[in-house]
């Protein structure tokens, strides 16, 4: 085997190992939606909800109050599971984390973009679609990201994708809007809030944006330590900003937050929580430098199919759909077939196509 060979061969391993870790992250993200529909449904998020409102009723208020509760509580769990994950990776890590903070400050602001993106606009804008329309809707609202993740790469970092993947990430555009647009109408002719709708679109966004800005980061230092970095900025928001000015409003959020991490269920369900999430963001941002941010984001776009089989499976199929319109199910359940196709559709391009990522002008020989 020649020099050329070895370095084909070698690609062809680092491409296949790309697409394995967004198969993976597609997996894992699609249970988190499990979790996360499940802490609306407790009695003690319930309960906050009507303090904040001041009455039994349904309110934006109290939603929003919980929904800050809880997208804080993600980040501490994802913490915990990183410095497990880390712990077992060896010391070496910390001690990599440490040089990474201290040296190489210009990335830092990148996971600092990336926590904002991901955190306060599309983790937040996730749990409240989850909260508001339904765990699946929150799923699929999402499935167009690598849109904005392929088109925002292809300016800023200068990542080439071919037509076939191009055609994937139309036919997933389509099958986003195809859901999305149903349940706008459904949510618009009911006189329902926008609420819902309006996190749908922060998680799309906030989610596309934040692939971007990670490999920009990763380009300096290794993707364990770039995704504790962005969840450890994540929960300083939270835990030092959002949840303390909060608390200003509602002073007994600490109680309360005190009575879900002490009961056994509630504890349970946010380990389950920060497990699924912390290793779907794990193989995310390990996919990036593999095969790319389009081509990671879209393949982790599976995770809409993923999420709709682990919903049905432990949530219900009402429960999982938020409406029982048969209309409302199609549109969803077809939205999702096509993001899926689209997926394959990039997923099965030749290794020629996926070779080189940047656009340097050049070709390989």
């Amino acid at each position: 085997m020649d020099a050329n060979d070895k370095t084909t061969e070698v690609h062809k391993k680092r491409v296949r190992n790309g697409y394995m870790m967004a198969l993976f992250c597609a997996v894992f993200w699609g249970i988190w939606y499990v979790p996360g529909t499940f802490l609306w449904n407790f009695d003690i998020v319930n309960e906050f909800q009507e303090l904040v409102n001041g009455s039994p009723e349904f309110g934006v208020k109290g939603f929003l109050a919980a929904a800050i509760v809880i997208t804080g509580l993600n980040a501490a769990f994802v913490m915990v599971s990183y410095f497990l994950w880390n712990l077992g990776l060896g010391k070496a890590k910390f001690s990599e984390m440490k040089r990474s903070v201290l040296e190489l400050k210009a990335c830092t602001k990148y996971y600092f973009l990336g926590a904002i993106c991901g955190g306060p606009i599309a983790i937040l804008g996730s749990f409240i679609a989850m909260g508001y329309i339904g765990g699946f809707f929150a799923a699929v609202a999402a499935l167009a990201y690598p849109v904005i993740g392929t088109l925002l790469s292809r300016v800023w970092l200068g990542q080439k994708i071919s037509q076939r993947g191009i055609m994937g990430i139309i036919i997933i555009l389509i099958g986003s809007f195809t859901a999305f647009g149903v349940v706008m109408y459904e949510e618009l002719s009911e006189s329902a809030s926008m609420v819902g709708i309006i996190g749908g679109l922060m998680a799309l966004c906030g989610w596309g944006v934040e692939g971007v800005v990670a490999a920009k980061g990763i380009d300096v230092s290794e993707p364990d330590i770039a995704i504790t970095m962005r969840f450890g900025l994540e929960s300083l928001i939270w835990w030092v900003v959002a949840i303390p000015l909060l608390t200003i409003i509602v002073p007994e959020v600490w109680s309360y937050i005190w009575m879900m991490l002490t009961e056994p269920v509630i504890l349970l369900t946010l380990v389950m929580l920060g497990l699924t999430f912390g290793f779907c963001y794990v193989t995310w941002y390990k996919s990036f430098p593999l095969i790319g941010v389009g081509r990671g984001q879209g393949v982790g776009s599976l995770y809409g199919i993923c999420s709709l089989i682990f919903l049905v499976l432990f949530v219900g199929v009402v429960e999982t759909f938020g409406n029982d319109d048969p209309i409302y199910i199609i549109s969803l359940v077809v939205g999702v077939i096509l993001c899926t196709v689209g997926t394959f559709v990039m997923f099965t391009e030749k290794g020629g196509d996926v070779e080189s990522l940047r656009d340097t002008g050049e070709e390989r020989p």
